[in-house]
């Protein structure tokens, strides 16, 4: 089989989204597929050029996709798929956490020297990543108190949402989760030692309010771009604070 169509251009360019050129693709697949190689087998068996398979080789290897015995020659190894991609995860992780205090170090006291009345009340968040980014962080100010109504409650959202309910409940947050009673049962068990929750027939909408201080409203996109806004501005805060409280009420706890 030729070595292009070991894969699909799908998972080909998915490859290439995180960090490998196509050299290197060419030369993980023809190991993976054919075992562990020389350098010049590589480099013949995958089409390379030779002048260029060494530096290839090692650029694989630094980012984890592969694994060298010292022989002579040098023979190279696969590593498995799921172990090459959790090392790109550790690798960018590590990495994005030092870009990250760079950049806030040196950015953060040019944001701030703007003034926070130039800060407008209300932000327009486009986007689900953008919209999960948001909640997310506005999770992470949360200190007293966490009101979380979410009509519906997928796997998706409680894995990335699960890491800051238990960081929270390890700290003096008291958190209340308001859902539809549509909502798997399974999925409320796992998560009802983070989260006090009640359950309505319906909702219309849902959102996050932390501290009493900031509010996310989560507006959807009906079938187009979703849609959520933020404010820190008290008199929106406080009402959908007393909303939520007034859902609340009626609310059914979740059965024990």
């Amino acid at each position: 089989m030729a070595i292009d169509t070991l894969i699909t251009e799908k998972a080909r360019k998915a490859l290439r989204e995180i960090g490998l050129t196509d050299y290197e693709i060419r030369a993980y697949l023809m190991m993976l597929s054919s075992g562990p190689l020389t350098a010049s087998q590589v480099s013949q068996k995958a089409d390379l050029p030779y002048s260029k398979i060494y530096d290839i080789l090692k650029v694989l290897e630094r980012k984890g996709w592969i694994e060298v015995e010292r022989s002579r020659p040098k023979i190279y190894y696969p590593k498995s798929p799921s172990e090459a991609i959790e090392m790109t995860r550790l690798r960018v992780e590590n990495s994005l956490r030092n870009l990250k205090s760079q950049v806030l170090t040196e950015l953060k006291p040019i944001y701030e020297k703007r003034g926070i009345q130039e800060r407008p009340d209300i932000w327009i968040v486009r986007g689900s990543l953008n919209i999960v980014s948001k909640a997310r962080e506005t999770l992470s100010r949360s200190r007293r108190e966490l009101m979380l109504a979410l009509p519906f409650l997928e796997k998706t959202l409680i894995n990335m949402f699960t890491p800051d309910l238990i960081r929270m409940k390890s700290t003096i947050v008291t958190a209340k989760l308001m859902v539809t009673k549509e909502v798997n049962e399974d999925i409320l068990r796992k998560i009802s030692k983070l989260a006090e929750i009640r359950l309505r027939d319906q909702m219309f909408g849902g959102g996050i309010i932390s501290d009493g201080k900031e509010v996310m409203l989560f507006l959807g996109g009906n079938g187009g771009e979703a849609l959520a806004i933020w404010s820190d501005h008290l008199g929106l805060t406080k009402l959908a604070k007393d909303y939520f409280e007034y859902l609340w009420r009626d609310a059914k706890p979740l059965s024990p």
